[in-house]
């Protein structure tokens, strides 16, 4: 399969499961809408608000991969892959948002308490959004982890959360059935905000990192030296090492010494060697490597290539 036909079948993936995300989220959002004015509950209000952001950030994440899979071009010569981040920054800011604002709710409610019904009918509805969004989440995280997608990580992370809350806030309608206590209702909401306020918080650093150009992971640098380090008997030494990530896309450079008397050819080949070594264990990675010529003049570096297939 062609490298285009590849990118073509990720991003139709990666497309595809963002779009089960929306169509999920609509549905369950009119659901808590509903329940939620039914019943007066502003626990499943708070529910409803988190899944509209959870919608919004679907949306987000659909249009994001969308871009962040073109390839680079004259004005983005090092492609897109910075939308996805940049769309996780702002469905992290919409998250904190959403949680200030089920807080502030949540209060006027504690200090103006009103009674909570059909409590069973919210609790139904809880359970079938705690269902469905362990599914779709399942499925997000899947794609994400096998396309490094920080868009389609973040839409699930959201997912994951509204399980959670879904549960907590269906455990709070159960007490209240069962202790009769309606205070219960704004006391879980703001449980559940604080909740969302760290999820925001862990997704806004993961997403905003990368648009720092801050260096891979140390167990992602390991892997590099590692393969690096396997070809140590031909090279002289490497410096430089330099990591970045936009969007799935790692970035690696360095600066390769080489006997001052090895050809051109075989230094060219050293380097498509150790490109293809890391390009194989780091999936979406570019290398580029600078070449330089030992001036030392050392015993090491008096070494003679007459094969051409010799590296």
């Amino acid at each position: 399969m062609s490298t285009k036909a590849m990118s073509t079948k990720v991003m139709s993936t990666k497309v595809k499961v963002a779009r089960l995300s929306i169509f999920s989220n609509t549905t369950l959002i009119l659901l808590k809408l509903i329940v939620g004015i039914i019943t007066g509950s502003v626990s499943i209000i708070s529910e409803a608000i988190h899944s509209t952001m959870d919608l919004v950030a679907a949306i987000i994440a659909f249009f994001s991969v969308k871009i962040s899979d073109k390839p680079a071009d004259e004005n983005h010569p090092y492609g897109h892959g910075k939308f996805e981040n940049i769309s996780g920054v702002i469905e992290a800011l919409l998250i904190f948002l959403a949680s200030v604002w089920i807080i502030f709710e949540a209060v006027k409610k504690l200090l103006h308490p009103e009674d909570v019904g059909s409590v069973g009918l919210g609790f139904i509805v809880m359970f079938i959004s705690a269902l469905v969004n362990q599914i779709v989440s399942k499925k997000l995280y899947k794609v994400a982890k096998q396309e490094d997608s920080i868009a389609l990580e973040a839409d699930a992370l959201h997912l994951k959360a509204d399980v959670y809350t879904s549960l907590g806030v269906g455990g709070g309608l159960l007490l209240i059935w069962i202790t009769g206590l309606n205070s219960l209702d704004p006391i879980v909401a703001i449980l559940v905000a604080i909740f969302i306020l760290k999820e925001a918080y862990e997704l806004l650093k993961t997403a905003f990192t990368p648009l720092l150009d801050a260096k891979l992971s140390d167990e992602e640098i390991k892997v590099v030296e590692e393969q690096i380090n396997k070809h140590d008997s031909i090279y002289c030494d490497f410096h430089n090492l330099r990591t970045r990530k936009a969007g799935s896309i790692k970035y690696i450079d360095l600066h390769l010494v080489v006997p001052e008397n090895m050809s051109v050819k075989n230094a060219h080949d050293l380097c498509d060697i150790i490109e293809d070594d890391i390009e194989k264990i780091l999936k979406n990675t570019e290398v580029m490597i600078h070449l330089e010529s030992c001036k030392k003049g050392c015993e090491e570096c008096i070494r003679t290539y007459n094969d051409d297939n010799c590296i």
